[in-house]
């Protein structure tokens, strides 16, 4: 089964979908070995570990190499943040066919104009392109896509930008019948009630799609009860590597020797389970049993 068709019968078999943000390969196994249904490539993540903004900074091919890796790392669905397409509809086609080639299981782009800024950020630009010239985007999206189950998810903006909920929901019933199979609401304040407002509105076939970063409070239990079908928690990995590592790193630099530091670590024998060292050897014991049976060591 391929990661699109995983994520579509993940929707259509759950009453939620768990998807946890990953920055690379490694992170990304660990959203896996975690227990959660999907990783969500985002590009705030894979802008900090770049220590460059979440201003549309990297390119293209920056982020599609991170979530290409984190697909050729795991089992489970990636789900690409690729912001606003990276262009026009044009554009947006060929990042489709890209991403869906290197067996991605979806892609999510948002309504908001190019050069975009983090969402969350205070004061920061939240300008939405026209609602044509992002319908234009999601129809180009959907006539790339060659798989049926590859999964396009609308982003709507209209929250955090504050034209209101009218607008919010005019928007997202215009990115479902363009083609989305998905529509994310997004929203920046602390408690969930204008998610719900919407979630309880909505009258379209699409699933809902939400990330409670600022709402971080809401329970799974009511997510559930008020139709939201995706559930991703977008930066939390990184906010707690982030964390963990200025700590260390602080201690380690004015430590006389590592001693009580080791617990603050994972154990070099994580890091080979992780990597899959063990299999390495276990491949060179087999092959050399191979070569010995074929005459070449006695």
């Amino acid at each position: 089964m391929s990661q699109s068709e995983s994520l579509v019968n993940l929707l259509d078999n759950q009453p939620i979908v768990k998807v946890c943000g990953a920055y690379d390969a490694m992170s990304a196994k660990l959203v896996e070995l975690s227990g959660f249904d999907a990783v969500w490539a985002g590009s705030f993540a894979i802008s900090a570990i770049h220590n460059v903004p979440d201003a549309s900074i990297l390119t293209m091919t920056e982020f599609f190499n991170a979530a290409s890796n984190m697909a050729h790392a795991c089992e489970i669905p990636i789900i690409a943040d690729c912001d606003t397409g990276y262009g026009d509809a044009t554009n947006v086609r060929h990042m489709v066919k890209k991403y869906e080639s290197a067996g991605i299981a979806g892609i999510c782009i948002e309504d908001k104009t190019f050069p975009k800024q983090n969402s969350l950020l205070e004061d920061g630009n939240n300008m939405l392109l026209s609602e044509k010239d992002f319908v234009a985007k999601i129809l180009s999206a959907n006539e790339a896509k060659q798989n049926k189950t590859f999964t396009i998810i609308a982003r709507v903006e209209a929250l955090i930008s504050g034209i209101g909920m009218e607008q919010a929901l005019k928007r997202a019933y215009a990115y479902e019948k363009a083609g989305a199979d998905l529509i994310l609401i997004h929203s920046k304040k602390i408690t969930p009630e204008e998610i719900f407002e919407f979630s309880d509105s909505w009258k379209g076939s699409a699933p809902l799609v939400v990330i409670p970063t600022t709402y971080y409070s809401v329970n799974i239990d009511e997510l559930i009860e008020h139709k939201i079908k995706m559930v991703i928690y977008a930066n939390q990995t990184l906010r707690a590597v982030h964390l963990a590592l200025s700590k260390l790193l602080k201690e380690m630099k004015d430590a006389n020797n590592l001693s009580k530091l080791q617990k603050q670590m994972s154990s070099m024998d994580d890091i080979f389970k992780l990597q899959e060292m063990y299999d390495v050897k276990s491949q060179e014991k087999s092959i050399e049993e191979k070569l010995r049976k074929l005459g070449y060591i006695s």
